[in-house]
């Protein structure tokens, strides 16, 4: 079973110090039964002055989000795999309480979708699980109580029933070694070293993780630039090109600049 400490970095935060600054962010562990397929709980509450823009490069991960903002009625939605910067502006008072699937565990809640049909939109839950409550959101964004939230979203998930599912478990594994790995760095030689041709590994993940296995190699490149580049005052970029797989430095600072908006080097400056 993963570990029920929820990880602590800020990969995938694009200016993660100055989110920080305008907004309280927590994670959060599930209950146990939900560890299998879950990353973790996301709570973020707001309460500024002045708008604030949020990005993210988002993970290959599907996630569940409740909001509720100002005095609306709080809603809910089930995003896909995002394919691009995220985009978020926050404005006034606010909460968030997000559910980030492990890649690949998403699936076992709503058995017989293709996770790819997801990707890049966001619906309704009702229109991805079979019985939704039609209180959910208020129940979860309602408490004041951050702990009350975290098992607003137990019961909600619990209640779901998700189904064991062994093409999951390899799918979760795959991106787990993706994302740990350095070694990853073509899907030729990914499938190989996996026993599994390479369209089999391309239909695995498309219908668990929602995107390619090329997609999620980048993806994963891109996150640990990102965080270099927010946490550390001098980098060898060369070098951390090297050391991600790319053939050179050129081509670190083109998918930096595709997926971030800015090169490397002018984030780092920022």
């Amino acid at each position: 079973m993963p570990d029920a400490s929820p990880r602590r970095d800020t990969r995938g935060i694009v200016d993660a110090s100055g989110l920080m600054r305008h907004v309280r962010f927590r994670r959060h562990a599930p209950a146990g039964p939900l560890r299998p397929y879950l990353e973790h709980y996301w709570l973020i509450d707001w309460d500024l002055p002045e708008p604030y823009v949020s990005h993210v490069v988002p993970h290959p991960s599907v996630n569940v989000v409740f909001q509720l903002l100002g005095d609306a009625e709080p809603f809910a939605e089930v995003a896909g795999v995002g394919l691009g910067l995220f985009r978020k502006e926050l404005a006034g008072r606010g909460r968030v309480c997000g559910v980030q699937f492990r890649p690949g565990g998403f699936r076992p809640f709503a058995p017989g979708l293709v996770v790819a049909e997801l990707t890049g939109r966001q619906v309704p839950p009702g229109d991805v699980f079979a019985d939704v409550p039609p209180t959910a959101a208020r129940d979860v964004t309602g408490p004041d109580d951050e702990h009350a939230r975290v098992a607003a979203l137990d019961r909600f998930l619990l209640a779901l029933g998700p189904e064991p599912d062994p093409a999951a478990d390899l799918a979760m594994r795959l991106v787990d070694r993706v994302r740990t790995d350095r070694s990853v760095r073509r899907v030729s030689d990914f499938a190989r070293s996996e026993g599994l041709s390479v369209r089999a590994l391309q239909r695995l993940f498309s219908t668990y993780v929602g995107v390619g296995p090329k997609f999620v190699i980048l993806r994963y490149r891109i996150h640990e630039a990102l965080e270099r580049a927010e946490t550390r005052a001098a980098i060898d970029w060369a070098g951390l090109a090297a050391d991600l797989g790319y053939a050179d430095q050129a081509h670190l600072v083109r998918d930096f600049t595709a997926t971030v908006g800015v090169p490397p080097t002018a984030y780092a400056h920022r």
